[in-house]
């Protein structure tokens, strides 16, 4: 199945423009925003793919992304968070679409995403809150054009992104490990992460 991935397709959408904005946000050179960027979309889609595995978690994504994110385009979405004068509601606060995506688990994707990119926990939690709603209206662009969307149809997508992301590996995929799977048994250390995004981040495939 050689389709891009749902977190490769809005990755690849960021390219040019949006790219540059968030590089000067974060006050950070380019390929660092990118190496950041694709390290931090997958961990976000993989943690909705967990929320929406529970009917009721995907009831209530499904819900939101047709009450607050239908209709708005990347550019409006990436205006508003990067302060532009966007005239988009407090519906895109990447801070609270942050906490309903993890939980109490938010300060530690904050600060593993830090740590494995170099970025430090409080650019890397900025970061998150700029691409948390435009993942968001992204997804909503996606699915509620389509005329059989539905929770369970989201939940299903979103289920096969996150194994996706979890069987490609790489940084994304071994930051979603450490921060969602909290039992101890089988979870990436961080010292496994770091060395990933040191191969990563260094260009080596």
């Amino acid at each position: 199945m050689s389709n891009p991935s749902l977190t490769d397709e809005l990755f690849a959408q960021l390219q040019g423009a949006p790219l540059q904005q968030v590089s000067q946000q974060l006050g950070i050179g380019q390929t660092q925003a990118a190496g950041a960027i694709s390290a931090a979309l997958p961990l976000l889609m993989g943690a909705l793919g967990k929320n929406a595995a529970e009917p009721q978690g995907a009831e209530a994504l499904f819900g939101a992304l047709q009450r607050d994110h239908a209709g708005l385009d990347l550019g409006s979405v990436l205006g508003a968070v990067l302060g532009s004068g966007g005239s988009v509601p407090t519906r895109n606060d990447g801070g609270a679409i942050l906490g309903h995506i993890f939980g109490g688990s938010q300060p530690r994707a904050e600060a593993s995403l830090g740590q494995a990119t170099g970025l430090g926990g409080d650019k890397a939690g900025m970061l998150m809150k700029i691409l948390a709603p435009i993942v968001l209206s992204f997804l909503a662009q996606r699915f509620l054009g389509q005329g059989n969307a539905s929770p369970s149809g989201l939940s299903q997508v979103l289920g096969q992104e996150r194994q996706s992301v979890q069987q490609q590996g790489g940084l994304g995929g071994g930051l979603l490990g450490a921060v969602l799977d909290q039992d101890g048994d089988g979870q990436l250390g961080l010292g496994d992460i770091l060395k990933i995004g040191g191969g990563l981040l260094g260009g080596k495939r």
